[in-house]
């Protein structure tokens, strides 16, 4: 039997309980490295799956990594293997980034297509279109992307379709080597973006409009090694804070930035939960059954898709009927039958679940399809009646550290069984 979580619903969380690094920001992070030869140093790395994968992918391209504790070293060679394999792709979505790193150093990619969390399409169109205006060229072999540029990357305007956070990510990285100067157009504005441009800045690349929908990059000739502070990881702490108020519990969230989950703490608070916000930190504490509200997910400043089935398990014993409307992934809805196995009463079509509130939940065994249904389901196990035990809790690893550690410190009842 794979690994997996038992808990024991019925107690209210109470306590404090720290955040790490975001998962969302340190992985592509990892991947800037490869931008310089040397020594980098990232801090406040959380310990958790991807990360390891991404140490991986770095590693066969012939860097040297070593995590210690919650920093890690990437020293990067003068010269890179330019590509990523299949078995380390396969499972992690987040090294389709390495693509624009390794043509701006290498004037070669090859990159397998990517996998991890089976989420539905999310084509990567938008990556090889805004590269190939920068001069790569692009085939398809044998189930890997094939890129190629004769010289160095060429600056342009590059207005993307869709605010996509990989797809800003990736014109970012060509474009700080590039030639000339690079405009995104309808760039991601996510904190983690934010941060990644910090980084870069900090190598020696020249940015400007982080946080905004219009970036422009100006090509430098080489950048060099730094070190670098990984952002809080606000879907860490907007699980954190669904676990208490779900629990009618009394949870502060430490290490976090609350301004970072803006219309999250909102919509927590329209359901009557009450949240303290201070420099750092949030204290939120639930009601006994939470009131029913509608949302949809947005890019940032939106309320963010990965926060969504958490919600949804909250929502699932309110009074009332919500509507939750997902706007960017048409698989995301894919654990609403394991949550409807522990008693909710959630009805799908097209992108919107409609959650008819119900007063508790039962405790049964399910498994988890990604990594934040994954943690729904064991919120909504901390508040069912009786046990829930929570499978392929490998998806869980992947984006979160300690998890029933951090769970039992708040007074819950998680037993992790590998």
């Amino acid at each position: 039997m794979t690994a997996h979580l038992v808990i024991k619903g019925g107690t209210p969380l109470r306590g404090t309980v720290g955040v790490l690094g975001a998962k969302n920001a340190v992985l592509k992070e990892m991947v800037a490295c490869l931008l310089a030869p040397g020594r980098h140093r990232l801090g406040n790395v959380p310990g958790i799956l991807d990360v390891e994968l991404m140490c991986q992918v770095l590693t066969h391209t012939g860097c040297n990594v070593k995590q210690e504790g919650h920093d890690l070293f990437v020293v990067v060679p003068e010269e890179l293997n330019p590509e990523a394999p299949i078995d380390l792709v396969r499972q992690m979505r987040a090294s389709i980034v390495v693509l624009g790193p390794l043509l701006a150093r290498c004037g070669q990619a090859r990159v397998a297509l990517p996998g991890g969390d089976d989420l539905g399409a999310r084509p990567i169109d938008m990556h090889t279109g805004g590269l190939e205006r920068m001069g790569a060229d692009f085939e398809l072999v044998h189930g890997e992307l094939v890129g190629r540029v004769e010289g160095r990357l060429r600056g342009t305007e590059i207005e993307l379709p869709f605010p996509s956070v990989g797809a800003t990510e990736n014109m970012l990285f060509a474009g700080v080597l590039a030639e000339g100067e690079t405009v995104i157009v309808n760039a991601a504005r996510e904190p983690e973006i934010v941060d990644l441009i910090s980084q870069l800045q900090g190598m020696g690349a020249q940015i400007e409009g982080a946080g905004t929908s219009i970036v422009t990059v100006k090509g430098v000739d080489a950048l060099s090694p730094n070190d670098h502070v990984v952002i809080p990881d606000r879907l860490e702490a907007g699980t954190y804070a669904v676990a208490g108020a779900i629990t009618a519990g009394d949870v502060t969230v430490t290490g976090c930035r609350p301004e970072d989950l803006r219309m999250e703490l909102r919509k927590l608070e329209d359901t009557g939960a009450e949240i303290e916000r201070g420099d750092g930190w949030l204290r939120i504490v639930g009601p006994e059954r939470p009131k029913a509200v509608d949302l949809a997910t947005l890019p940032f400043p939106g309320f963010h898709t990965d926060m969504h089935p958490q919600m949804v398990a909250y929502l699932s014993i309110a009074e009332g009927t919500s509507v939750v409307t997902e706007n960017l992934y048409d698989a995301r809805f894919r654990y609403v039958g394991e949550l409807a196995r522990m008693g909710a009463d959630i009805v799908t079509e097209a992108q919107h679940a409609v959650i008819r509130g119900v007063e508790s939940l039962s405790g049964c065994p399910v498994l988890a399809p990604d990594i934040r249904a994954g943690a729904a389901l064991a919120i909504a196990g901390l508040r069912a009646e009786g046990i829930t035990e929570v499978g392929e809790v490998s998806h869980i690893d992947r984006g979160y550290e300690g998890f029933a550690e951090r769970l039992n410190a708040l007074g819950a009842s998680v037993e992790r069984h590998d």
